[in-house]
């Protein structure tokens, strides 16, 4: 249809809850096409655009009402390519868990824009290649792939969906939900919900930067994602009694002589005077540490030594080597460390010294203590130092509870929560909003307080 039998009429606000504007516009004597925009600015951009293709003189087609230079052809861009280009973006950036993140989401998300294509592998094997190498770097196109796994991702490259699907809202809302399991189908949890969901969101943001998407389809649906809780579960925090047990226990794992437990004693037991994460605490080394003969010593935190997986580091080590969380690269936590520590901490190193780089805590080969290994170690003790009834609750579930207690009990000793967040390495929100529920006798002095101010109005 000749440009010149094309009307474009002005941008039309619609009168609905969250605004939006229809621009529309007539092609001859068809009904007239209207497409709308979630801002005035992309309504104005495309109205700029139909505008100019009349001002050339292009042909309109009268099936989708487009001139000819919008509704050129292209190469369809699934999401299964454009994962890909989004990961390559993404990785050299990321932190080792954070890519770890990215490849559960991207893995999730193709998993659920396939169609159904004849001689579909397995879902295992699917869930393999994606995870081990089509969403890896290097790329498969630079390593040797399995015949199976290179069978299984060319199966994918012609069963993923088109990218465009995600700008309908029934796909996208699928999708979404299908964020809300793990990859064995059972729930996830909401926090790794949140995570996965961010991913995807930041992923259609670059689609929409790469001009695939006029806005971001997130921005067209509603979804209620699983609610998340931030505080502590104030049953799995122990008292000083139940620590000393715990670190009496673990000296028993594993015998004497092999001293699998003595070993990490004083790992827990910095995790639970110091407060230190375990990362922290497995990266820690003795030219940090302030060990007077007597009375406090100090800490000097400034390395963290993750358990990750090789295939996250891209250095071939199963543990990364990080500044502290959520701090600048070189950035250090002074952590003052009371007389206990400082005994358990001398007694470690007079019997085991310390690794070939300082560290004071490292497995029977001198190497980097994995978290498995000290989860392993910690149940142990846990079995040995709990009646029965503790055993079956959630007290001291996992090694982190030992840093949950340190934390409530400087808290509840009155300590100043500033002194406590610096300490811990927290912001003083993130600390009361998480630890809220650990202060004890909160309730008692808030109702006295109450009751002195009511008594003297009586």
């Amino acid at each position: 249809m000749n440009s010149h039998d094309v009307r474009i009429w002005a941008i039309r606000k619609r009168p609905t809850k969250s605004p939006s504007y229809d621009v529309r516009w007539k092609v001859g004597d068809r009904l007239p096409f209207s497409k709308t925009f979630r801002t005035k600015a992309l309504a104005d951009n495309f109205r700029a655009k139909l505008l100019r293709s009349t001002q050339k003189g292009e042909e309109f087609d009268t099936e989708t009402g487009l001139p000819a230079s919008m509704t050129e052809t292209r190469a369809t861009l699934t999401w299964y390519d454009f994962a890909q280009k989004y990961l390559a973006m993404k990785w050299p950036h990321a932190a080792p868990n954070t890519r770890d993140g990215i490849n559960e989401a991207l893995t999730l998300v193709t998993m659920a824009l396939l169609d159904e294509c004849p001689g579909r592998p397995e879902d295992g094997l699917l869930r393999e290649a994606l995870r081990k190498w089509a969403f890896v770097l290097p790329t498969p196109g630079e390593r040797e792939v399995p015949v199976a796994v290179g069978n299984a991702l060319h199966w994918l490259g012609k069963a993923s969906k088109p990218l465009a699907d995600l700008g309908k809202p029934a796909v996208l809302l699928g999708v979404l939900d299908a964020l809300k399991l793990k990859l064995d189908g059972t729930a996830a949890a909401p926090e790794t919900v949140r995570r996965k969901k961010n991913t995807f969101v930041n992923a259609l943001e670059y689609a929409k930067n790469l001009g695939e998407f006029t806005e971001n389809p997130m921005t067209l649906v509603q979804w209620k994602r699983p609610r998340v809780v931030k505080q502590v579960d104030p049953r799995v925090v122990f008292n000083p009694r139940q620590a000393g047990r715990l670190l009496d226990a673990t000296t028993y794992v594993g015998g004497f002589r092999r001293a699998r437990g003595r070993r990490l004693t004083g790992m827990f037991a910095g995790m639970y005077y110091g407060g230190f994460r375990p990362a922290e605490a497995v990266g820690l080394s003795l030219p940090d540490c302030t060990l007077p003969s007597s009375g406090w010593g100090s800490v000097l935190l400034h390395r963290t030594r993750p358990t990750v997986g090789k295939l996250w580091t891209g250095t071939g080590n199963v543990h990364d080597d990080r500044g502290l969380k959520n701090r600048p690269a070189k950035d250090t936590r002074e952590v003052p460390i009371p007389p206990q520590l400082v005994a358990i901490f001398r007694d470690h190193v007079d019997t085991f010294g310390t690794a070939d780089d300082g560290r004071l805590f490292f497995n029977e080969r001198g190497g980097l203590v994995s978290s498995s290994t000290y989860s392993r170690v910690w149940e142990e003790a846990r079995q040995l130092a709990l009646p029965p009834a503790e055993q079956s609750s959630l007290l001291a579930d996992c090694p982190y509870a030992a840093r949950h207690s340190a934390l409530s009990t400087w808290l509840n000793s009155g300590t100043d929560p500033t002194e406590v967040a610096m300490r811990a390495g927290n912001s003083v929100e993130v600390l009361l909003t998480r630890y809220a529920k650990c202060i004890a006798g909160r309730f008692e002095i808030a109702n006295a307080r109450i009751e002195g101010l009511l008594r003297e109005y009586e």
